[in-house]
């Protein structure tokens, strides 16, 4: 999983995100941990729009290697420097086998129309809770 650089300002009561990899793509957060959720969702979004247009994904570059470009429009002064991973968007699913005990997958059936969508929203809880 490729991580990119994030610059985070803290103004007001809000941080940005800006993606020196990326130009254009930015984020905002009431705090610290949703800017860093916003950011990895806007950073999702952005490169999914890039390959729906055809374009090319950068590379994730070292902080040296954006840093000696120059850019002018890197703000820097007071920024926190992180990584960010580059994440799916959350509405895209991929298709998967998964082995289950016949027992659990009747009582999976008694309570739901769907094995799919019950399995990825207890993985999506259990993930959830984890992250807690």
């Amino acid at each position: 999983m490729a991580h990119y650089i994030a610059l985070l300002h803290h103004e007001d009561d809000a941080y940005g995100v800006v993606f020196p990899d990326f130009p254009g793509c930015v984020s905002a957060g009431d705090n610290f941990e949703d800017a860093l959720r916003m950011g990895a969702e806007a950073l999702a979004f952005h490169v999914a729009g890039m390959q729906e247009d055809g374009e090319a994904i950068p590379a994730p570059r070292s902080l040296e290697q954006i840093k000696a470009t120059g850019d002018d429009w890197i703000e820097w002064d007071n920024a926190l420097v992180t990584l960010i991973p580059l994440l799916p968007p959350p509405d895209i699913s991929e298709r998967v086998n998964v082995t289950l005990p016949k027992r659990l997958l009747v009582q999976i059936d008694a309570i739901s129309r769907n094995r799919s969508g019950f399995l990825a929203q207890a993985a999506a809880e259990a993930l959830r809770q984890r992250s807690s």
